[in-house]
């Protein structure tokens, strides 16, 4: 798993499902005309995300591929991009204070579930990497 850099970049991470209801949120409820920053308020380093997902993966996939001892043995330090920002920063009170929006998910469990969506979808994820995938949809219809 590679991390650019020193790893020590910050971004604001949220569960995509949070996302979609902040989006419905403002289409339904805000004013139009206005902007809304939809932020889940979990400032992460790149480094922290990709250690939370290996200790995940250590409980949700404990069985390694073959010569993998621990799933943090494969994280790898890459040169940085240029001109990678070290901090990608969401004000995110406006959609809160106006229109009553917060994210129901932590940084934790949003994680989680995202890590056992993709465990569980291995058939789909796989034929991407293969190429072999078709732009079929699956999971919840909303």
């Amino acid at each position: 798993m590679p991390v650019y850099g020193n790893g020590l970049q910050i971004r604001d991470w949220l569960y995509v499902e949070d996302h979609v209801k902040a989006l419905i949120k403002v289409v339904t409820e805000g004013k139009v005309g206005e902007t809304y920053n939809i932020g889940g308020h979990n400032e992460k380093t790149n480094l922290e995300v990709v250690q939370t997902i290996c200790d995940l993966l250590e409980e949700l996939a404990p069985e390694k591929p073959s010569g993998i001892d621990k799933y943090r043995d494969l994280i790898t330090f890459v040169k940085d991009r240029p001109g990678h920002d070290a901090r990608y920063a969401i004000d995110a009170s406006k959609i809160h204070r106006e229109l009553g929006w917060v994210p129901e998910e932590t940084f934790e469990t949003g994680l989680r579930k995202t890590i056992q969506w993709y465990l569980t979808n291995a058939p789909w994820w796989e034929r991407v990497l293969s190429r072999t995938y078709r732009m079929e949809r699956i999971g919840a219809d909303i």
